[in-house]
């Protein structure tokens, strides 16, 4: 017997547990969530269930899940992830602001790209600085060091993460949009980082 969940954009979805999908940042009904895509699969004595592939879907410009960043509170939006139900990808933007930068940290299990939709500055991967400006695209080899410095202008990236890991360390460290910053010190951070997979030097 197949139970379906959900579908695309079905209405009986039932779950509690889905995150926001709007360009306001305000969590939105799930019957109405593109972003939640499940079938369960249970045989007859309802004791065995898996759950299966997602759907595709489609956002719009301003469409995902918004937070703000904990360090320099720049927008993050998640488009893609596990809580989306694709483990093996990830992707968003994040915004950094001016002069904050990205220190230099490593995926230990995680391939990253970026591809840079506004500003410039210096990437450094393993120790080599390389400059870069908009419409740029960087590699990342899990376990490479890698970081950004912005002195004088604010960047805009296109990240993207395989598997997806880098989704799930925002969720926990960043605030949804309108609540207080999360009181996180820097030793948690690097504990929820390592959680990730994820070693900040």
């Amino acid at each position: 017997m197949t139970v379906f969940v959900s579908d695309h954009f079905g209405p009986r979805l039932s779950r509690s547990d889905h995150y926001d999908v709007t360009a306001q940042g305000r969590n939105q009904n799930p019957e109405n969530d593109p972003c939640i895509a499940e079938e369960i699969v249970m045989n007859e004595d309802d004791q065995e269930r898996r759950t299966v592939s997602p759907q595709g879907y489609v956002l719009g410009a301003g469409e995902g899940e918004h937070l703000i960043h904990f360090r320099d509170h720049g927008q993050i939006v998640i488009k893609s992830g596990s809580a989306t139900r694709f483990d093996n990808l990830a992707l968003g933007t994040q915004q950094v602001m001016v002069g904050a930068g990205v220190p230099i940290h490593r995926h230990l299990k995680r391939n990253e790209a970026f591809y840079v939709l506004e500003g410039s500055g210096v990437f450094i991967l393993n120790d080599v600085r390389h400059s870069f400006e908009k419409g740029g695209t960087i590699f990342i080899p899990k376990n490479s060091w890698h970081g950004f410095v912005n002195p004088d202008q604010q960047l805009l990236l296109l990240w993207i993460m395989s598997p997806a890991g880098l989704d799930g360390f925002f969720r926990e460290t960043c605030s949804s949009p309108g609540q207080p910053p999360k009181q996180v010190t820097g030793e948690q951070i690097k504990e929820i980082a390592l959680k990730y997979g994820t070693e900040f030097r």
